[in-house]
């Protein structure tokens, strides 16, 4: 597929989302949501690649949502937003739920969309300079693309509350205090990061990975027995892998393990 509005590069088994509207500051307009959900879905079913990141052409990560779209719209803007929500949140829910590591590389203003965005992957690295802004209060709209669903549980309910409430705009250090980041880096020094913990992740044992992403998932809704009961099934499929006998082997023979 030809992109209009993204880069999709996959190099070996890494596969680079860039939302690629620089002059918009990466806003999700109507074509980029549709590609984002393409490119999440390409990426999830390439069997060669083994770690999705995901970040923004130029100055920004992404602004959120198209403002001027959302102007144009205004007549039938209720089936407009709907639209654009349905592409936006099948990709959040198939980046969730894909058996890869996505990265969040956010190199400039994360907000609205964007903040949403980035918070939805498993892992998130910031450049110093970059900002999270909440922003939705800020047009009088609520939050989507799983923020109620990610911010409380990241944050807390209270805290959640009270930086949407507020149109909050943290920097990228708070954001790493308050746990919506993982790592935050110089930004002459944030491509080489991303690269060091891209390979990293490379280098692990691919149904190890994607299961405890599994996990995680699945004990957001379960009790602790029924949890236990997912962690028996999944630790028992593991230990049938040719990488888990790699890797007690290698353990044993203190050496580093070549998981396949």
């Amino acid at each position: 597929m030809t992109y209009k509005a993204l880069l999709l590069e996959i190099e070996g088994p890494i596969a680079t989302i860039t939302l690629n509207r620089p002059e918009h500051l990466n806003a999700l307009n109507l074509d980029l949501s549709k590609e984002l959900l393409e490119a999440v879905l390409n990426c999830g079913e390439d069997k060669k690649v083994r770690v999705v990141v995901i970040t923004g052409a130029g100055k920004a990560f992404s602004a959120g949502g198209d403002v001027k779209a959302f102007k144009e719209n205004l007549p039938n803007i209720a089936v407009y937003l709907k639209h654009q929500t349905t592409y936006l949140h099948k990709a959040i829910s198939n980046i969730c739920r894909m058996p890869k590591p996505v990265i969040a590389a956010v190199n400039g203003v994360a907000a609205g969309g964007g903040f949403s965005l980035a918070l939805a992957c498993d892992l998130t690295i910031a450049c110093e300079s970059a900002r999270f802004v909440t922003a939705y209060s800020h047009i009088a709209l609520t939050p989507d693309l799983s923020c109620t669903y990610f911010l409380p549980r990241l944050v807390g309910n209270k805290k959640g509350l009270e930086m949407l409430y507020t149109n909050a705009s943290i920097t990228s250090k708070e954001a790493l205090e308050l746990g919506i980041v993982n790592q935050v880096v110089p930004d002459k020094e944030f491509q080489k990061t991303v690269q060091d913990v891209v390979a990293q992740l490379t280098e692990r044992p691919a149904f190890a990975l994607a299961n405890t992403k599994k996990l995680f998932r699945l004990s957001w809704s379960a009790e602790l027995e029924s949890q236990m009961e997912n962690e028996t099934e999944m630790i028992g499929q593991a230990g049938l892998t040719p990488d888990f006998a790699e890797g007690i082997t290698a353990f044993i023979e203190k050496r580093k393990p070549r998981f396949k």
